[in-house]
């Protein structure tokens, strides 16, 4: 067995054992995973056994990110303290960043951007920062009460940590099953808290809230994708008249962020027969054009109040969903009933172009 293979599997078992034996008494150890998983993705190397640095300001990004809409009540519109989901076992003390957060939005704060802009952000930073330090970064690795640090050494003093060698290539490698793991686990935390009990109920949309897409904010994006694209379908290449929507062009269920420069506007069929799948070599040839080169600025300029905008994220996150693809012999789906097999990509980093090869492969219906 190859050392890389090895490490894989140590991988898999480490996560494991991290989650069963962790002490989790807040949700800030799931966050950290899922953040470290994310920016794994964001920041590609092209060699597999490559250390990574990931510096605390992208973390404290993360975890922003994360929880911004979990620091709303739950399942009501209002903005009553006491409905806000609790995030620690502790039932007399709410999770520091939720607190932190939901004082923000009564600030008539409404965005991430928003509250980049602010006043209060320098202190929100300093906040989070000291709550990431404090809490998950050095607890994360701490098993049954001793240090295993197989993700990254416990250096502190500095301002980044570093992933070991290797490390970032097996979260790409397993990404839908790390997130996947984390949000379970995070899901599970809540809904064991005897406070949340109440709020959530036997039946309750509670994956949504905590973890899905902001439907109103995707429809900041629509009208500017249309047009955008002159009120034709991104992949049918037709007019649009009605039921039109906006779709992930990597699926969020692949990749559960929203990026700005990851939005098309598509015909509700289109994007209905698109589901989870990823799109056909052409589209994507199409995607990079008219959202990471031709558009790329305006986009950035339209949207970034509502969605991180950055070219170059959204460039690698496709790169890594494609090559994920390419390895499994995925299904790219060309329109409604047609298919084509993952072509074999030569990639370049997103700072060096957009250039890449492709092989033909054969197209085929199902």
């Amino acid at each position: 067995m190859s050392g890389a293979m090895q490490q894989q599997l140590d991988f898999i078992a480490y996560i494991q054992r991290l989650l069963v034996e962790g002490d989790f008494s807040a949700t800030y150890k799931f966050a950290l995973l899922h953040a470290l998983a994310d920016i794994s993705i964001e920041k590609h190397h092209a060699d597999p056994q490559a250390q990574l640095q990931i510096k605390f300001d992208e973390l404290v990004d993360k975890f922003i990110t994360l929880y911004w809409h979990q620091a709303s009540p739950f399942g009501a519109t209002g903005n009553n303290t006491e409905q806000l989901l609790l995030q620690n076992t502790d039932s007399s003390k709410q999770a520091k960043i939720i607190t932190t957060l939901h004082d923000a939005k009564l600030n008539n704060i409404n965005s991430i951007s928003q509250l980049k802009k602010s006043q209060g952000w320098k202190n929100i930073r300093s906040s989070t920062l000291k709550t990431i330090k404090e809490g998950p970064l050095w607890l994360l690795q701490k098993l049954n009460g001793k240090e295993e640090c197989f993700l990254y050494p416990h250096i502190k003093g500095q301002s980044y940590i570093t992933l070991n060698a290797g490390i970032a290539s097996c979260f790409r490698r397993f990404y839908d099953l790390v997130v996947y793991l984390a949000k379970n686990a995070w899901l599970q935390k809540i809904q064991s808290i005897k406070h949340n009990q109440a709020l959530i109920g036997p039946q309750s949309q509670l994956h949504e809230f905590l973890f899905g897409v902001d439907r109103n904010a995707l429809t900041k994006a629509k009208p500017i994708l249309v047009e955008l694209q002159s009120n034709t379908c991104f992949y049918c290449q037709k007019l649009m008249k009605n039921a039109i929507e906006v779709d992930h062009f990597i699926p969020f269920s692949r990749y559960a962020n929203d990026l700005g420069h990851n939005f098309v506007a598509a015909h509700s069929t289109c994007n209905n027969s698109k589901s989870d799948f990823l799109a056909a070599q052409l589209h994507r040839e199409r995607w990079q054009e008219q959202n990471l080169v031709t558009n790329s600025q305006h986009l950035t300029n339209e949207l970034s109040d509502f969605f991180n905008c950055d070219s170059d994220k959204s460039l690698a996150v496709s790169n890594w969903a494609y090559q994920v693809a390419q390895v499994n012999s995925a299904k790219l789906w060309v329109k409604k009933g047609y298919f084509e097999e993952a072509a074999s990509f030569k990639y370049k980093q997103p700072s060096t172009g957009l250039d890449l090869v492709a092989e033909e492969k054969p197209r085929y219906d199902v």
